[in-house]
């Protein structure tokens, strides 16, 4: 492993997750407080003095996704890998099996340097959460260089939190029973998806795209063309 990685996934913590899980059927917006040592102290002779750098900011989780690692193949841009791989899945038989995609964004809102210990400084914000009662808030504390990075592991935990409850919800209303290769959750977005576009909300070539990846275009076509024709505009 990176020796920076190896860094990151020793001195992270997440000192407070957030209480509420990733929704299944939305988008959800986590809060955070990243909490790191300033990179500078190491050059500090005066030790009696502790600084820490508070980041906030945004995650967005999109709406967790039912996918196959065919329909990844064909969905991302690494043709080549993708195709090689997708091959060695249709050799082991793997390659209609349904997972969950996540997929997030991070928004990053404001960055000021607190007289405190980093430890200190992400007690008192915990108790501050606690107190407020901000169920999608979360406390981290990090590395500074790396603090991006740190970000992630928060969101893989987080993701390891919530998929066990996503997994569940997706079970329990048959959306991650595949048919011919294509999950239900992936035909009902389909049908939505059919839906904004004759709304005017969707771009064409988008559902197009969706339709292509999951090798659905050709039974979806005279569908695609009378929306099209009757598309708000």
């Amino acid at each position: 492993m990176n020796p920076e990685f190896l860094k990151v996934l020793v001195n992270t913590v997440v000192v407070k997750m957030p209480r509420l899980d990733i929704e299944t059927f939305g988008t959800t917006i986590v809060t955070y407080n990243m909490i790191t040592r300033p990179l500078y102290e190491a050059l500090e002779t005066d030790k009696r003095k502790e600084e820490s750098v508070l980041r906030r900011g945004t995650v967005k989780a999109e709406r967790p996704q039912i996918v196959t690692p065919g329909y990844m193949a064909r969905s991302t841009g690494f043709r080549t890998e993708a195709e090689e791989f997708m091959r060695d899945l249709i050799r082991r038989g793997h390659a209609d099996d349904p997972g969950i995609l996540y997929t997030y964004s991070n928004e990053p809102a404001s960055m000021e340097i607190i007289s405190a210990r980093p430890e200190d400084l992400a007690e008192r914000i915990g108790a501050e959460v606690d107190r407020e009662s901000r169920p999608r808030e979360a406390v981290i504390l990090g590395v500074d260089e790396l603090w991006d990075v740190s970000l992630m592991k928060f969101i893989f935990d987080l993701t390891n939190k919530s998929a066990p409850a996503n997994v569940a919800d997706f079970q329990n209303t048959g959306r991650l029973s595949v048919e011919n290769g294509v999950p239900m959750d992936a035909r009902i977005k389909i049908d939505r998806m059919f839906v904004q576009m004759r709304n005017g909300e969707l771009d064409p070539s988008t559902l197009h795209q969706e339709l292509e990846a999951w090798q659905l275009f050709d039974q979806y076509e005279d569908r695609f063309f009378q929306a099209l024709r009757g598309r708000s505009l």
